[in-house]
């Protein structure tokens, strides 16, 4: 049996995300298990997620995915590299996979393999010290040193499927992978565009009450739809926002400048912008330059009001922490139970015992699932002991 991997968020899953699990199985044949391994109740763009991670694991697995275990915040809330690096790292882990399949604007391997192959290069850092001196963003002056190499692959950095792809690629070259890529080319609307399949198009109509359900699988609907007849969502921001603010107004100045991506003076900056400003967003706004992207401000705003510091940054994942599975990945996990670099937990009461070795960082995602709780109508601690694994049945 072929095990592909899939480094995603499903922050909410969309007809384009099994789309792709499709793809994938066609590729690799009918019987083969797709494992996900997806955020948990934190994602990328610095946001909670709009669903919980054991909602959002048991819909994927309703609607094809076979397998999920959880990214661990301090991955998820990393930069795009560090994001990339860190699922790698914990795919290469679970021993079995073969293959790691991926979205992509262009679906050419090769494009996205020389790019990868210019950013471990040293003509590449060399552009990339003269193009920062002009004082544009970091993506911005990193595209422009790219294209001075290769005009192709400079513009292979203006998609962000394309980006994270080459993220994907620079993880298996530093982790000397295994892993056999697969671009599963993108279909529908832009990334954050309001057609197709955008999640961030979906989220809007979560959030506004105009729910896009034609573009949510059928099979995770229902699961939605509980969730928020039981008062679990749609998260949003603004649930923690008084207590995103007392975080921010009893930090000092050390904690501030620990934050991951705080280098440069930004974190100094953040620092004043939140002793005068009444708000998060005004915050954000008035943090914000030329430099650096609205979503780096929002990863070191969740990353402070979670406890996140940049000495967590960059840390390989413990333990693998399984979310859901389906038959078949029932049947995957006895596997990885035999071939797996690091322990599997499927029973959470299992992660405080004294003798498992990634026990401070479980006790940790405690905290932080405790954290993201405060978004429900009912915020009772605990979820994270009180929640097993889905498995189909």
């Amino acid at each position: 049996m072929k095990f592909a991997g899939i480094i995603c968020e499903y922050n909410p899953i969309h007809l384009g995300h099994v789309y792709q699990i499709d793809t994938t199985r066609s590729i690799l044949g009918e019987e083969s298990c797709i494992i996900c391994v997806m955020s948990g109740n934190f994602v990328q763009r610095g946001e909670a997620a709009v669903f919980s991670k054991f909602a959002r694991a048991e819909a994927a697995v309703r609607a094809g995915a076979d397998l999920i275990v959880e990214l661990p915040a301090h991955v998820s809330l990393s930069s795009a590299e560090g994001f990339a690096r860190g699922a790698v790292e914990l795919l290469n882990a679970l021993g079995v996979c073969t293959h790691l399949s991926f979205g992509s604007e262009t679906g050419n391997t090769d494009m996205i393999c020389r790019t990868a192959e210019i950013l471990l290069g040293r003509e590449f850092e060399e552009n990339l010290a003269s193009e920062l001196k002009k004082g544009d963003s970091f993506a911005s002056a990193r595209q422009r040193a790219v294209e001075k190499i290769s005009p192709e692959c400079g513009d292979v950095l203006s998609r962000p499927n394309d980006i994270l792809a080459v993220e994907y690629f620079k993880a298996l070259a530093d982790t000397k992978s295994r892993l056999e890529p697969i671009a599963v080319k993108r279909t529908g609307g832009d990334h954050g565009g309001d057609e197709g399949f955008s999640a961030t198009a979906v989220r809007r109509g979560f959030y506004s009450g105009d729910i896009p359900w034609k573009v949510i699988p059928v099979q995770a609907r229902h699961v939605f739809e509980r969730e928020m007849n039981a008062g679990r969502g749609p998260v949003a921001m603004a649930a923690y926002e008084k207590a995103l603010l007392y975080r921010l107004r009893t930090m000092d100045r050390d904690e501030f400048e620990r934050l991951p991506g705080a280098e440069e003076g930004l974190g100094l900056r953040l620092m004043k912008c939140a002793a005068v400003q009444p708000g998060i967003q005004r915050i954000i706004e008035m943090t914000k330059t030329k430099r650096y992207a609205m979503s780096r401000i929002r990863r070191m705003l969740m990353c402070a009001f979670l406890g996140i510091y940049r000495e967590d940054m960059g840390k390989k994942p413990e333990y693998i922490r399984v979310l859901a599975a389906g038959k078949r990945g029932q049947m995957a996990l006895r596997e990885i139970k035999k071939n797996a670099a690091l322990p599997v937990l499927t029973k959470p009461a299992s992660g405080l015992k004294s003798g498992f070795p990634g026990r401070d960082d479980f006790v940790r995602q405690c905290r932080i699932t405790d954290l993201y709780t405060l978004g429900f109508t009912d915020c009772a601690p605990g979820m994270e002991l009180r929640t097993s694994p889905y498995m189909e049945k």
